[in-house]
């Protein structure tokens, strides 16, 4: 299985903060091929200038491919930004990009994010089966 991840996500596994995740999230995140669509690095772009978080994408990408095998999705931003016009129930465009990018290949995505999960029938937390 190929598994999508927000950008929490990421940042949890670089912190080495696994005890964020339920059972259901850590077997997905242990028995998939982990991948992250290329808007999830900008994000956490964003997050290191705002003082969110220590560590940039320079840092944490790197090291989450030879720990975790963590790649970017290779589907092409224009079919990505064509799926992300028809999610119109967020405004924020991270959600937006980072939803499309896992529904134009029909994957799984794994956030804790509600919204998202309200409307994303193939998003994985707690309460999704995996």
């Amino acid at each position: 299985m190929i598994l999508h991840l927000d950008t929490h996500v990421v940042v949890y596994l670089y912190a080495g903060e696994r005890w964020r995740f339920p059972s259901r999230a850590l077997t997905a995140l242990d028995h998939a091929r982990l991948v992250y669509s290329p808007i999830v690095e900008l994000e956490v772009q964003y997050l290191h200038e705002t003082g969110r978080i220590t560590a940039g994408p320079t840092e944490i990408f790197p090291y989450l491919a030879d720990r975790v095998g963590l790649a970017p999705d290779d589907t092409p931003y224009v079919v990505v930004a064509r799926v992300a016009r028809t999610l119109s129930w967020t405004r924020d465009p991270f959600d937006r990009l980072i939803t499309a990018a896992a529904s134009a290949s029909n994957q799984p995505l794994l956030t804790r994010d509600k919204t998202i999960h309200h409307h994303y029938p193939a998003a994985l937390w707690s309460d999704q089966p995996v």
